[in-house]
């Protein structure tokens, strides 16, 4: 049986250049201090990362980055790599293989959203089968709101009892604590990460694995503070920091979420880099991000 691996996971925040092009020094910076403040994993290129608006290309070639530059250790790295077409999927989920990432979180196959979970099934059996047999583990990527499509409890046991050593995790944006209850007691082997750092202590009661949460780009180690506390069994430490967790991550949805949260890394930064966002996003503003960073004080 594989090790079950937890904790709290940073999906990566992506600056762009003026002209588009990924602002790699400031990605590697932003990286390196998630991790200072104490963030287990990176995820790049998840929902935070603008990853649909990102090629395949530049997607391999920054998590290459990450790792040659020595800011993040390969088995530090969960990237996204679920696209609609199961091809691309595979080529990134493979590249993920190869350097050696502790895990790949996919995405279903959105805009086909009337498939059935058997037709899931169908797709992630084809994948995990393409990979090689000892493979990175896979992180189930649930946002049904995004992608209009989910992945069910039941088809995630099902995923989980057919390659237990490598469907091992679920991350779970959809907002919806029964889902969440539902996959970690209905699939045991997988480790359940709800998006929010808000769910930690509700999560890790009943045995969810930790958290990733777009929030930590600007929250990590009030997130690692409270996942250690319940660790060590110190329910109350934990719940002492709950309510400035709750009041960071409703100021950043408010804001915007990601456009807020990079207007927040412009503000603090002085780096105005960090308002560009790819289209159809709107880039942007710095003052969003002072009136963030203040109502955050």
């Amino acid at each position: 049986m594989t090790e079950r691996f937890g904790g709290v996971v940073t999906p990566l925040l992506t600056p762009y250049n003026d002209d588009g092009s990924i602002a790699s020094e400031l990605y590697l910076a932003h990286a390196a201090d998630c991790l200072a403040q104490g963030a287990h994993y990176l995820s790049p290129f998840g929902t935070s990362g603008e990853a649909l608006s990102n090629s395949i290309q530049e997607r391999m070639e920054i998590v290459e980055l990450l790792i040659s530059s020595g800011t993040a250790r390969a088995d530090q790295l969960m990237p996204g790599t679920g696209l609609c077409n199961l091809e691309e999927t595979l080529t990134l989920t493979r590249h993920a293989h190869d350097l050696g990432c502790v895990a790949a979180m996919v995405l279903p196959p959105f805009f086909y959203v009337t498939a059935s979970d058997e037709g899931l099934y169908r797709y992630f059996n084809q994948l995990v089968t393409s990979l090689p047999s000892e493979s990175t583990k896979i992180c189930l990527y649930h946002i049904p709101q995004n992608t209009g499509i989910g992945v069910s409890p039941a088809l995630a046991a099902r995923l989980n009892a057919a390659f237990p050593e490598v469907v091992t995790a679920y991350k779970d944006s959809s907002g919806n604590w029964d889902n969440t209850q539902a996959v970690i007691s209905g699939a045991p082997g997988i480790s359940v990460f709800p998006a929010s750092e808000t769910l930690l202590i509700k999560g890790m009661k009943i045995g969810a694995a930790g958290c990733i949460s777009a929030t930590c780009n600007s929250n990590v180690a009030r997130a690692r503070q409270i996942y250690d506390l319940m660790q060590a069994g110190d329910l109350a430490g934990a719940e002492a920091l709950q309510a400035g967790a709750e009041r960071h991550r409703l100021a950043a949805q408010k804001a915007g979420l990601i456009g807020g949260l990079k207007a927040l890394k412009a503000h603090q930064s002085g780096d105005a880099r960090w308002l560009n966002l790819r289209a159809p996003n709107e880039n942007g503003d710095l003052s969003t991000g002072a009136a963030l960073a203040a109502s955050l004080g």
